[in-house]
């Protein structure tokens, strides 16, 4: 894929997640044709909590913080400490960043990353809303994260990798933020069985995190490649059962799934 094609799909993905932030629809991983209902606070809990979050958990955070476009918690799986410093990949409208930053405590910082000025905007009110007075969003692509090298303890992202035209380059950039020792706690969407070549090419499925999701085995390499260790990838079967609201009839579910990723910078 070309340089300009990569461009071409993050045009396409600023737009669409740029609809969700300024309409504030919600309903499942991204913003495809039929696929998201208006905004609606009970829909975003649903939908959150089928995929793992606590009532405590959607409660917790600003009103429209929430926006039901995840695919899993990476809480679960972060283990965040008082006093870390973390970084979120596509922070959205910042509800896991929100929720990273009550894990931290005040002496903790949490930074979102995002590429869409709305989504920026959107989670930068709400932080302002909630007295996140150790929350912070930046405008940036996650291929080019507008961090420092070894700056951060752990890196979150939720359902948002999948979207990138060249993940190799996220885990590149996540290795080089990371401090030795850092590690990766990732909830995003992994292809179980190779995509039609139609699904593939569909805009629509591509920013509603089908068509560029990549396998298992490609995920690992590329986090290998980049220098992780103790890498884990668990795709959750029971998955399937949200991810078919997603493109109704199509049967994406046949295809994707789920997963939880985990990797580590190692200490030498």
């Amino acid at each position: 894929m070309t340089i300009n094609e990569h461009d071409q799909i993050r045009q396409q993905v600023r737009a669409a997640y740029g609809a969700v932030a300024r309409t504030e629809s919600s309903g499942c991983c991204a913003p495809s044709a039929g696929c998201c209902a208006p905004s609606d606070q009970d829909v975003a809990e649903l939908l959150s909590r089928g995929i793992g979050y606590s009532a405590e958990e959607t409660a917790a955070v600003p009103e429209g913080a929430n926006l039901g476009l995840g695919c899993g918690n990476p809480q679960a799986i972060a283990a965040l400490k008082l006093g870390e410093t973390v970084l979120d990949l596509g922070s959205g409208a910042g509800f896991d960043a929100f929720l990273a930053a009550r894990q931290v405590g005040p002496d903790g910082t949490v930074i979102g990353v995002d590429m869409t000025p709305d989504m920026v905007s959107k989670a930068r009110a709400n932080a302002v809303m909630g007295g996140y007075a150790n929350v912070e969003f930046r405008l940036g692509e996650i291929e080019h994260l507008p961090v420092a090298d070894a700056s951060v303890d752990a890196i979150m992202s939720n359902c948002v990798i999948n979207l990138s035209p060249d993940k190799a380059q996220v885990f590149r950039e996540a290795w080089r933020a990371l401090k030795p020792g850092g590690r990766l706690a990732i909830s995003d969407i992994v292809t179980t069985a190779p995509l039609p070549a139609a699904m593939r090419q569909e805009v629509a499925l591509y920013t509603a995190c089908v068509a560029g999701a990549a396998s298992v085995d490609e995920l690992a390499a590329m986090l290998a490649a980049a220098g992780f260790a103790d890498i884990r990838l668990a795709p959750q079967d029971a998955s399937r059962e949200f991810i078919r609201h997603w493109a109704p009839g199509r049967g994406v579910e046949d295809f994707i799934a789920s997963a939880s990723i985990e990797a580590v910078k190692p200490a030498n």
